[in-house]
């Protein structure tokens, strides 16, 4: 499994507008090959700037780049292209990770 992680720091009250435009139904990328999902999640705070984390899961690295050199990846890069970010957002980066194990939940024993 490959994981890519997108960390973005929010001005306060604006989390939920990435949790909404990552967590829309029907977007390209869940028709991709060798995508297993994405997952969402805010960072609980009192109050202050928020922080979202988002997990791209792949089946590989390869199936990753290949979301990466598709027709639909780079079309909905260039219609963004020379658009500002939106102002809530403060900071955001993203790394790729190798995934080395998987622990679920033990089965019970009778």
């Amino acid at each position: 499994m490959f994981v890519i992680i997108r960390t973005m720091t929010v001005s306060e009250g604006n989390a939920d507008k990435v949790v909404e435009r990552f967590s829309k139904p029907g977007s390209l990328v869940e028709q991709q090959p060798g995508f297993i999902n994405i997952e969402v999640m805010v960072k609980q705070t009192r109050r202050g700037e928020e922080e979202v984390v988002i997990l791209f899961r792949w089946e590989s690295e390869e199936a990753w780049k290949n979301w990466e050199k598709s027709d639909a990846h780079i079309q909905g890069h260039r219609q963004n292209a020379g658009q500002p970010k939106p102002e809530y957002v403060l900071n955001a980066t993203h790394a790729r990770y190798d995934v080395k194990a998987v622990k679920g939940a033990a089965e019970p024993t009778s």
